[in-house]
């Protein structure tokens, strides 16, 4: 990954006068709050608000398609924006950000394995959003910043609005990424997670070209060494079960797998806060300190302390802390090969089983489905959950080919004699709005079981409409539970629901003409 024209590109923002590069943390929550960017909580943690836009705006999302791009990005699942267009908004961009009375740079790196890190710059209007990038990127030494040369940068500039009519957006909202020019503008809205998001897709675009499996997903390192990944999309868990006190963890959403092992891609952690407690999550609760990032957290004005239970201003409330945070933080985050993989799914229909036992078959099936429920918040215009399919467990975040990514997977999963699990947080009982949420306390040991092995060998019972092994029993687990057409007061109702489920699987799956008999077979047995 070579330095590009990206350097040159912002060289005039480093001339002008109040540019701030690399402050510290502390430096950064005094800026915020000389500037009235936000406020404390009793601990030190600086709360700010995001306006409008208090999630992802995927439609608002674009690539620039050019020479570089053309054959290599799948363009029916991301959105192509000219050259031209592009290059008009970085003009105005960087007009607007010389303009503003400060502007901060952060200078870090994207990726804990040396071997295939990507450094990163990025130039912030707002400090509080400077300070969102210490906590989730990783922070170059002084002997780092001294030699330090950007592979690609961000310019974020939350206040500059695009007029589609003129810009060639779509909204207000843009986030537009070039990799010939190794860089990503944007714009017109102030939440936190497109900077995180933004160097993430690239990574997922660069990392598969040197062989390496990027990935969406939590891991952690139990104290025998053996490593786990969680995939899901926002949601499902992955932060919740990825944080417990008797793992390493090595970090909570973004992750690369080389033939070297797994490796963090970032240097914090973004969770969803809403309804947290110290009693339920103590590893995430702890963790939120001095110079952390509140996003739409209501605080209560006699103590300060925060109301995680406070949904007002949205249900996607986070929380951006470092892994220096974190006591069990396995730093520098890099493990070896998983021995365990478990995707997470938020089933809204209530059919899926909580614990399930893939074939490698059955397991790339799942990766390419991505299944799960988009909840309340994590995009503009959810309130409520909605049955999806996000190929690779992130869609949105996965420039190339599926195939691309299902096939390193499948290669390493085969290669390292990886188990893999399918896990249902979702709903027990009957669909959303019915059925119940299945408890977290019942989860945790069902993954603590898979963890430790106590399922490989385990007596299962085939689920006759997914063909999922179930394992007929689990520590800690009620067997009525493990069996999702037990929990139903009606047998006839759960096969009718479970039967649309599957029949939504199919039809997706027509999306990938490319995959293999072998895989399609590892579907849904009937619909």
């Amino acid at each position: 990954m070579n330095a590009t024209v990206s350097n040159t590109l912002i060289s005039g923002l480093f001339k002008t006068r109040n540019t701030f590069v690399n402050l510290s943390s502390a430096e950064l929550v005094e800026k915020a709050l000389a500037k009235n960017e936000g406020a404390l909580t009793d601990k030190g943690a600086l709360v700010v608000t995001t306006g409008k836009y208090t999630g992802r705006s995927p439609e608002d999302k674009f690539f620039v398609k050019d020479e570089t791009t053309q054959s290599k990005i799948d363009w029916s699942r991301n959105q192509a924006i000219s050259e031209s267009v592009f290059t008009r908004l970085y003009q105005k961009v960087v007009r607007y950000l010389n303009s503003r009375e400060d502007r901060f740079v952060f200078q870090g790196f994207a990726g804990a394995d040396p071997k295939h890190r990507l450094s990163i710059q990025v130039v912030n209007e707002y400090a509080w959003q400077n300070l969102f990038c210490r906590q989730l990127f990783i922070c170059a030494t002084p002997d780092e910043l001294k030699s330090h040369n950007a592979d690609f940068t961000v310019l974020a500039a939350p206040g500059f609005k695009a007029d589609p009519a003129v810009d060639g957006t779509r909204s207000e909202a843009f986030i537009i990424i070039s990799f010939t020019h190794r860089m990503v503008l944007i714009g017109g809205t102030e939440y936190g997670g497109e900077i995180k998001k933004s160097i993430f897709t690239v990574m997922n675009y660069l990392l598969p070209q040197e062989h390496v499996m990027s990935m969406h997903c939590s891991a952690n390192q139990g104290k025998d060494g053996k490593v786990a990944l969680f995939f899901g999309l926002s949601g499902t868990g992955k932060t919740t079960l990825s944080n417990v006190p008797d793992r390493d963890l090595i970090g909570d959403d973004e992750h690369g797998w080389s033939d070297q092992g797994v490796f963090n891609i970032e240097g914090g952690c973004y969770a969803k806060t809403i309804r947290l407690s110290k009693d339920k999550e103590p590893q995430i609760y702890n963790s939120i300190q001095f110079a952390s990032v509140l996003e739409n957290v209501i605080i209560h004005h006699d103590d300060r302390t925060p109301d995680y239970d406070n949904g007002s201003l949205t249900e996607n409330t986070r929380a951006a802390y470092s892994l220096e945070n974190v006591p069990n933080a396995l730093i520098p985050s890099v493990g070896g090969h998983p021995n365990a993989i478990i995707f997470l799914t938020a089933d809204a229909f209530g059919v899926l089983p909580p614990i399930s036992l893939l074939t490698v078959e059955q397991a790339m099936y799942q990766f390419l489905s991505g299944y799960t429920s988009k909840l309340a918040g994590t995009e503009r215009g959810v309130t409520d959950p909605e049955a999806t399919f996000s190929t690779c467990f992130g869609a949105p975040f996965m420039p190339l080919p599926a195939s691309t990514y299902a096939e390193l997977l499948g290669a390493r999963i085969k290669k390292h004699f990886a188990s893999a699990y399918l896990v249902n947080t979702g709903w027990t009982g009957g669909p959303y709005g019915v059925g119940n949420r299945m408890k977290l306390a019942y989860t945790r040991m069902m993954i603590q079981a898979a963890l430790e092995g106590k399922l490989s060998n385990a007596e299962t019972v085939t689920d006759p409409i997914f063909g999922l092994h179930i394992p007929k029993k689990c520590p800690g687990v009620p067997d009525r539970v493990l069996m999702p057409w037990e929990t139903w007061p009606d047998r006839d109702a759960y096969d009718k629901s479970a039967r649309q489920l599957a029949k939504k699987f199919k039809n997706n799956f027509s999306h990938f003409p490319e995959a293999s008999e072998v895989i399609r077979s590892a579907g849904p047995l009937a619909e």
